[in-house]
């Protein structure tokens, strides 16, 4: 009952109403980059495209959950202070599934990329995977044992249980962080375009599993310190939202950070192949799609350099 005794709205209701804004600013930066994804990469796969509308859709679903919530608890029961001795509104519960499902998307993909980078490295990409079903099952357990809360006041009480679903997020991303950051390293070849390419991705990936965790290990920090307060809730809001646009990002910029332009892209102009070699593109096509490419018959070589390229350059 804390939370109720020691109210203050500036860290309970401006705290949540400040995070549905930053969440809304990050659901509207991912709308941008699926905008973008399908207009620079109409032949992608199917499964790519599936899952980038897939992502969008839950976290569409997962912004209008967090309305919903604080709708209830701002406008709705405007100035009752005992709203925060009943039972959390459904929606707040949900959307905690919610975003865990968005990470667990995303994270499996990212597994995925580990495991060809690394040529099929089962000890690792198996950790991976294992940690991030983990973190989904507790979070399922946590999602089960809210409903059955009597006061919104007595969350702090599921602190064991919060602890151990963000703890294993952020274990997940260092580790997959960790994965990728070593398995590129050994792909670096000497020549120094390849080295380049190769040093992006190991840079984007330390970011993005950097960023990831600190906001994890923020909402664990304020979710055990500070249960008074929804301040932990503002960073959870935007949490799976950044999760999706740090995936979005990484097939956004894959070919482009490759020097292979885009699909969308039909003019001619060199292009670097990974290799060190340069060749003239009169139209690229995704070579992951192996689908028909118009390229002159003098020029059957060096479409084979391309299907042909290093690991990193199909990872996805």
């Amino acid at each position: 009952m804390e939370l109720a005794h020691t109210f203050n709205k500036d860290s309970t209701f401006g705290a949540a109403f400040a995070g549905f804004a930053a969440s809304s600013i990050c659901l509207g930066v991912l709308s941008t980059q699926a905008y973008t994804y399908f207009k620079r990469y109409p032949l992608d796969k199917a499964f790519y495209k599936a899952l980038v509308v897939g992502l969008w859709l839950i976290e569409v679903a997962d912004q209008v959950l967090i309305a919903h919530a604080v709708y209830t608890y701002l406008v709705s029961n405007w100035g009752l202070v005992t709203i925060l001795i009943a039972p959390p509104v459904w929606s707040l519960i949900l959307q905690i599934t919610l975003g865990v499902i968005t990470g667990t998307m995303v994270k499996v993909n990212f597994a995925m990329r580990v495991w060809r980078f690394s040529k099929q490295n089962i000890p690792v990409t198996g950790l991976i995977l294992l940690l991030t079903f983990a973190e989904l099952g507790v979070a399922c357990v946590y999602t089960v044992k809210a409903f059955q809360l009597d006061s919104l006041a007595n969350i702090a009480d599921m602190k064991v249980i919060g602890s151990l679903s963000l703890g294993l997020g952020m274990a997940t991303d260092a580790v997959i962080a960790a994965a990728l950051c070593f398995f590129l390293r050994n792909l670096r070849t000497g020549h120094r375009k390849d080295d380049s390419v190769v040093n992006s991705l190991i840079i984007y990936a330390i970011s993005t599993g950097g960023l990831t965790s600190v906001i994890s290990l923020t909402t664990l920090i304020l979710y055990n310190f500070m249960p008074d307060n929804f301040i932990f809730m503002a960073f959870y809001f935007v949490l799976s939202k950044v999760y999706a646009n740090s995936f979005l990002a990484a097939l956004n910029t894959r070919r482009v950070s490759r020097g292979r332009g885009t699909d969308a892209e039909t003019n001619t102009m060199p292009t670097f192949l990974m290799v060190g070699k340069v060749t003239q593109r009169t139209y690229h096509l995704d070579p992951e799609n192996h689908a028909e490419s118009h390229m002159s018959p003098t020029k059957i070589d060096q479409k084979s350099n391309l299907n042909s390229a290093p690991d990193y350059a199909e990872a996805w």
